[in-house]
């Protein structure tokens, strides 16, 4: 992750508003109190892994407020996954207050105000998650911010061990490597915020965000067999061919879609990696489940406007510019 700010060479009378400045722009608008302006030290990391900005910062003690007059400048179509390195927050959000521990996770809407308490030497960091996408698969998360996702089910703590490696190596990541880690970073999300919905009203909502998970699960584990078809990923998930194309409906698409836009995508990232250049197009196409090349043209084409040849020479003159 790139440093975007650090108060190491900043005088220390300058230093938290300088850091004050840049935080209101690089994550959140805000006010804040340092329990201490002279002896106040902070940095902040910035990196991204697809849709998913990511921001890392280090910061002493202070108070943090999200007010209203805030939120008109905060860009309200991003939810906040928040996961503690170091030290603790006291976050408090629509009547609830969290108290995140290292390790520990949590979700904060910037659309509604939240108050936060900051030890000294915490470390947290802060994953922008596009609203519009969660939503598609928990609904309204309103209910779901500052309630405790403490790494104490396998779920959570897969989740909360993922997140802890992300600031090692979210720099090295190549295109096809962060084209397949966002979406497990949004399925492991999904299962996490969706265990801490306890009111049964919720419950629906929760459990087939769940079915939507295994669907994809089950679709990604057999995409190279070209025998695979809406009942083999429905039994797989555990529903039937009927309610998995219902839940599946809710994000406009089905089985069989879903099928083809994922060898779709496989595709793509294949013809884009240096690594398999020496495969040829069609080797990539049946290896990914297409048994007619001139369906799997035409499909791409539809796709992403262009032949999957095409596709493929542009990504080797990106690589030799």
């Amino acid at each position: 992750m790139k440093t975007v700010f650090s108060t190491e060479h900043v005088h220390p009378r300058d230093r938290f508003d300088f850091w004050y400045s840049v935080a209101r722009k690089g994550v959140v608008d805000h006010a804040s109190k340092p329990s201490c302006r002279n002896t106040f030290r902070a940095q902040l990391r910035s990196g991204s892994v697809g849709s998913i900005d990511l921001v890392l910062f280090q910061n002493s003690e202070m108070s943090v407020t999200h007010e209203r007059r805030h939120i008109a400048q905060a860009n309200t179509d991003e939810l906040f996954i928040c996961r503690q390195f170091r030290g603790h927050i006291n976050l408090g959000q629509d009547g609830r207050q969290v108290v995140l521990m290292p390790g520990d996770i949590t979700l904060i809407d910037p659309r509604l105000p939240y108050q936060a308490q900051f030890s000294e030497a915490s470390e947290v960091l802060v994953l922008k998650v596009p609203r519009q996408v969660m939503e598609a698969r928990l609904g309204q998360m309103r209910e779901m911010t500052a309630l405790s996702v403490a790494p104490c089910t396998a779920e959570n703590s897969l989740l909360s061990a993922s997140l802890a490696m992300l600031p090692l190596h979210t720099d090295g990541l190549g295109p096809t490597a962060v084209a397949l880690l966002e979406p497990h970073l949004l399925d492991l999300i999904t299962l996490a915020l969706g265990r801490t919905k306890g009111e049964e009203a919720s419950y629906t909502s929760s459990a087939r965000s769940l079915v939507r998970v295994r669907l994809r699960a089950a679709v990604e584990a057999r995409l190279a067999d070209r025998t695979l078809d809406a009942s083999t990923v429905a039994r797989a998930a555990g529903v039937s061919v009927r309610h998995a194309n219902a839940v599946l409906a809710e994000e406009r698409t089905s089985i069989m879609r879903l099928i083809q836009e994922r060898r779709l995508a496989r595709c793509r990232q294949a013809l884009e990696d240096p690594l398999q250049m020496g495969r040829t197009v069609s080797e990539i196409a049946y290896g990914w489940g297409f048994s007619d090349m001139t369906h799997f043209g035409r499909r791409f084409r539809s796709a992403y406007g262009v032949l999957p040849s095409e596709h493929r020479r542009r990504a080797r003159a990106q690589l030799c510019a």
